[in-house]
């Protein structure tokens, strides 16, 4: 069994974790991945950037992974934080995992780095946006992928203050999102959130965009596989997880 360990803020989309360990488990082929998660705390639900520097503080995050070291052995250890982890800037992000990496002993990432990660997987250069966050956070986002040397040829922002919120939107809401977002020039959608339920709907979102769609849940567990060891083909999970992709380094 693979054992990606994931600290992840407060509450919102946490259940899409557990539900997809459950269909693993059940496939064909019977995946043994185990996805235990610690929540860290949160001072402010709020996408601002002040609130956001809060939430990936060092402090929390340790406080978290120590949590989730005490009750199980981990092959790697995942920041699933998209926002908590790219307002700090590309160094800072890097800073914030090395951290981690120094408190823990475990190989650590974000989610923020792991999109990068998920881009260069399936050999992508040019993405379009659909960000659940107010615009001048996105932008944020935009600035770390361009220096991940990403470029960004749309983004569609949304607006929405709180993770809470997001994790209430529905499949319409999140197809639509998707829909919604100028596609010219782009070889992939990625949308960044791990507050926002989306494991289940990667079929439907690739369906309405036409081409890959990169979402938070998906890349964070992508990244914490790939620091584990080899990437297992996993159904349903889009093209990163398609076997071609997986394998790619």
């Amino acid at each position: 069994m693979t054992t990606v360990g994931l600290l992840y803020p407060g509450y919102a989309a946490e259940d899409d974790f557990p539900t997809l360990e459950a269909r693993l488990r059940e496939a064909p082929a019977g995946y043994d991945v185990s996805l235990p998660l610690a929540h860290t705390s949160v001072g402010e639900d709020a996408h601002r950037v002040d609130a956001l520097l809060d939430l990936g503080g060092y402090e929390r995050l340790v406080e978290g992974a120590r949590e989730l070291m005490a009750a199980q052995t981990l092959d790697s250890l995942m920041w699933a934080c998209t926002s908590g982890s790219f307002v700090f800037g590309w160094e800072g992000a890097l800073r914030q995992v090395q951290e981690l990496e120094d408190a823990t002993g475990l190989p650590t990432s974000s989610t923020s780095l792991a999109f990068v990660s998920a881009c260069q997987a399936i050999g992508v250069t040019r993405v379009s946006i659909a960000a659940s966050y107010p615009e001048d956070v996105a932008e944020h986002f935009r600035a770390f992928l361009l220096r991940g040397g990403i470029e960004v040829t749309a983004m569609g922002s949304y607006d929405i203050y709180t993770a809470a919120e997001v994790g209430t939107l529905g499949r319409d809401q999140v197809v639509a999102m998707v829909s919604g977002v100028d596609l010219t020039g782009a070889e992939a959608v990625l949308v960044p959130d791990t507050a926002m339920h989306s494991l289940a709907r990667l079929p439907d979102l690739e369906a309405a965009a036409g081409m890959p769609v990169l979402t938070a849940n998906q890349v964070t567990i992508f990244e914490g596989l790939r620091l584990a060891g080899p990437v297992p083909e996993l159904p349903q999970l889009g093209a990163l997880f398609a076997r071609e992709s997986a394998g790619a380094r």
